[in-house]
C-alpha cells in the first residue's frame, strides 16, 4: 500500500478548512521529522522580518568557515561545496533574488580570499565557474535599477578573479 501524494492546490484547500491549533499542531509535526523544516520554520518565524540582518548573519557565517579551510585541494573542495550547501540552503529560505545575489557574490569574493590559487585542481575551479553563472542568471531577473548596481559589482568580481586566477578568462563572464 502506497501512500498518496497530494498537489499544492489540494493541499491549500484542505488547509483552509483547519482550525489555527490544528494547524499549528501539523506545523510542529512536520518540524519533527526533519532538520530542514525545522529552521525554514525557525527563519519564517523569528528572521524573515529583517532580511537584510539575516543576510549579514550567513556571509558572516559564510566567511567564517571559509577562514578555517586548509589542506589539500581535494579537501578543501569538500569544504567549499559544504559552504556552498549552507549559502543554497539559506537562499532558498529567502525566496530573494536580491538575496540570492547577495549573497553568492559574497560567496565568490571569500572564494577568491580563501581557496588555494596555486592549484589548478578542476573541481574546486568548477565550483566558482558555476556560481558566475549562477549570478549571471540571477541578475538578469532582478529590477532593472538593481541589475546596474549588481551587474557592477559583478563585473569588479570578475575582473578580480581574472588578476588572481590564471584559469579565468574574464571575456566569458562580463555582463
Amino acid at each position: 500500500m502506497s501512500i498518496n501524494t497530494y498537489g499544492l492546490k489540494e493541499i491549500k484547500a484542505e488547509l483552509k478548512h483547519l482550525s489555527t491549533t490544528q494547524l499549528a499542531d501539523l506545523c510542529l509535526r512536520m518540524v519533527k521529522y526533519k532538520k530542514e523544516n525545522k529552521e525554514l520554520l525557525g527563519y519564517l518565524l523569528f528572521e524573515a522580518h529583517d532580511q537584510d540582518a539575516f543576510i549579514a548573519s550567513v556571509k558572516g557565517e559564510a566567511g567564517m568557515m571559509f577562514s578555517q579551510l586548509s589542506g589539500p585541494s581535494y579537501q578543501m573542495a569538500k569544504g567549499i561545496r559544504k559552504i556552498l550547501r549552507l549559502v543554497n540552503k539559506h537562499i532558498k529560505f529567502t525566496g530573494s533574488k536580491q538575496a540570492e545575489v547577495e549573497l553568492l557574490l559574497q560567496f565568490c569574493k571569500d572564494y577568491l580570499d580563501y581557496a588555494d590559487r596555486r592549484g589548478n585542481y578542476k573541481p574546486l575551479q568548477q565550483i566558482l565557474i558555476r556560481q558566475f553563472t549562477k549570478i549571471k542568471a540571477a541578475i538578469g531577473k532582478l529590477q532593472e535599477d538593481l541589475q546596474f548596481d549588481y551587474q557592477q559589482e559583478y563585473n569588479d568580481l570578475v575582473m578580480d578573479a581574472d588578476k588572481k586566477l590564471s584559469w579565468i578568462r574574464k571575456s566569458e563572464f562580463l555582463m
